[in-house]
C-alpha cells in the first residue's frame, strides 16, 4: 500500500495550510509523503468535498477533517506493518 497522504485542500483556506503544516512532521518521521489536492482546480474533486475541506485522506480512507487529529494519525500509521513505515 502507497505510503502517502493525501489533503484535500483550498489555496485560500488558512485551515488547510494548518493542517498541512501540522501534518508535514509527523508524515515525515514516518517516511510518508504528503500530496496536496486544491479541490478547486478539479470540478469533480469540488462537488464531492465541498465544504469539508480539508479533508486527509489515505486511499480512500478518511482520517479527519478541517483540523488534524493527531492521535488518529498517529494511531493509523502505528497500524502498519513496520515494512509498510520505512
Amino acid at each position: 500500500m502507497e505510503r502517502r497522504f493525501t489533503v484535500m485542500s483550498r489555496e485560500w483556506c488558512h485551515l488547510c495550510h494548518e493542517l498541512v503544516d501540522a501534518l508535514r512532521p509527523l508524515a515525515e518521521a514516518a517516511g510518508w509523503d504528503v500530496e496536496v489536492i486544491d479541490v478547486d482546480l478539479h470540478p469533480d474533486l469540488e462537488a464531492r468535498w465541498g465544504e469539508w475541506v480539508p479533508v486527509l485522506l489515505h486511499g480512500e480512507h478518511e482520517l479527519c477533517h478541517y483540523h488534524l487529529d493527531e492521535a488518529a494519525v498517529r494511531a493509523y500509521l502505528a497500524g502498519f506493518p513496520l515494512e509498510s513505515r520505512a
